[in-house]
């Protein structure tokens, strides 16, 4: 299958069925293909202005922002922030999230929270990731191209935090922003989960 079974629960819950599951509704814990093109055309205006601007100023640094956004989504954001996602613990080589679809789970499942280290590297590495168009356009004098990143990566940010982040059950994740009655409700079902977040109480 393309994505998880909607009908079976995921790999960390102890639940024998999702139907009548308190936290459905409160947080995501299986995707389809519209989650998936929802993301996609959310993030895509940003990357096709910030691209644009930065092949037209400079072809090198084109490539090397390229280069670095293929190895930071498709490995040091999975190690940092995503081996972190219950998602992480399903089976199969690869993810089958609405973020980052298909990338290589190379790393070993680590419930609990990220570490500060973790936080740094997947924080500056975001920065430049969305940074280099920023101050690349403005070099460049593309002020037009400037105005429609900062207004798409607003935009995507703004919709995500609402509509994404808000019911993500990755809660280590820096931009989560999940309630918590809905992550107590979640932490009853995943105890492995639960344990990690919270050890003092085991």
């Amino acid at each position: 299958m393309m994505f998880l079974d909607p009908k079976k629960p995921i790999a960390t819950c102890t639940e024998a069925s999702c139907e009548g599951c308190p936290v459905n509704g409160s947080l995501h814990c299986h995707f389809q293909g519209k989650d998936l093109a929802r993301f996609l055309g959310m993030v895509f205006p940003a990357f096709l202005f910030g691209g644009v601007g930065v092949f037209r100023h400079n072809l090198w640094l084109f490539g090397l922002w390229i280069a670095w956004i293929l190895a930071y989504f498709g490995l040091v954001e999975i190690r940092t922030m995503c081996s972190h996602c219950p998602h992480y613990a399903e089976p199969g080589n690869s993810l089958k999230c609405w973020a980052n679809y298909g990338s290589p789970k190379l790393w070993k499942y680590r419930p609990g929270p990220m570490s500060s280290a973790e936080k740094w590297v997947f924080s500056v590495g975001m920065l430049l990731v969305f940074g280099v168009p920023v101050v690349s356009l403005a070099i460049a004098g593309e002020w037009l191209l400037w105005a429609l990143y900062l207004v798409s990566i607003v935009a995507a940010y703004t919709v995500m935090r609402a509509k994404m982040c808000s019911r993500c059950m990755n809660f280590a994740c820096p931009l989560n922003v999940t309630r918590m009655d809905a992550r107590k409700l979640f932490f009853a079902r995943n105890p492995v989960i639960d344990a990690a977040w919270h050890p003092e109480s085991k």
